[in-house]
């Protein structure tokens, strides 16, 4: 629902401040594109473009073309992939995939960034990388992550934790000790 990707069947979702239950189609597409990141667990780049192709793919959806490739650039220096910025997609590690990913949910600089096992298919000196990258630009440009994994040990110390477990939701970490009350 976040990610607008679906619309409730009851109630609103207020994203900076804008209701976007009331958009139509293409202005949930517009508001999604400017205000959301994403970040699958699997890749998901497009084969035939390059790196860098990929990256500006959401940037160029947008109509943006200020500093587009700087960022760009920016971005792929900052997640260790500057020396593959022109080698076709399907053409890269499983790993340099996913961080080609990462900085493709990066670079339109969203308010959320929705990442799903963003470190899953990661190597662990790589893993811890992109957590600080993503930590630095979330305080950088004020952006929030909400970051789904089974890894949480990973992410050290964050702002907040929900925990689901056996389809109820708490605030912190889950220990087996723990009893959820409803």
């Amino acid at each position: 629902m976040i990610g607008l990707l679906d619309r409730p069947t009851d109630g609103k979702i207020f994203i900076d401040g804008k209701n976007t239950t009331s958009l139509g189609d293409d202005e949930v597409s517009s508001f999604r594109n400017r205000k959301l990141g994403f970040i699958f667990q699997f890749s998901n780049l497009l084969s035939d473009l390059t790196v860098l192709e990929n990256i500006l793919l959401p940037r160029q959806i947008g109509g943006s073309e200020v500093d587009i490739e700087k960022d760009a650039r920016d971005l792929l220096k900052a997640v260790g992939l500057e020396d593959q910025i022109h080698k076709r997609a399907n053409k890269i590690s499983g790993g340099q995939a996913q961080r080609a990913a990462i900085a493709r949910g990066l670079i339109n600089k969203p308010s959320i960034v929705l990442a799903d096992e963003p470190t899953g298919n990661l190597d662990s000196v790589t893993s811890e990388t992109i957590v600080q990258l993503m930590k630095s630009m979330a305080k950088k440009f004020n952006q929030t992550f909400i970051i789904v994994t089974h890894d949480r040990e990973h992410f050290g110390n964050v702002d907040k934790v929900i925990t689901i477990k056996d389809g109820k939701s708490f605030e912190g970490d889950y220990h087996a000790e723990m009893e959820v009350i409803v």
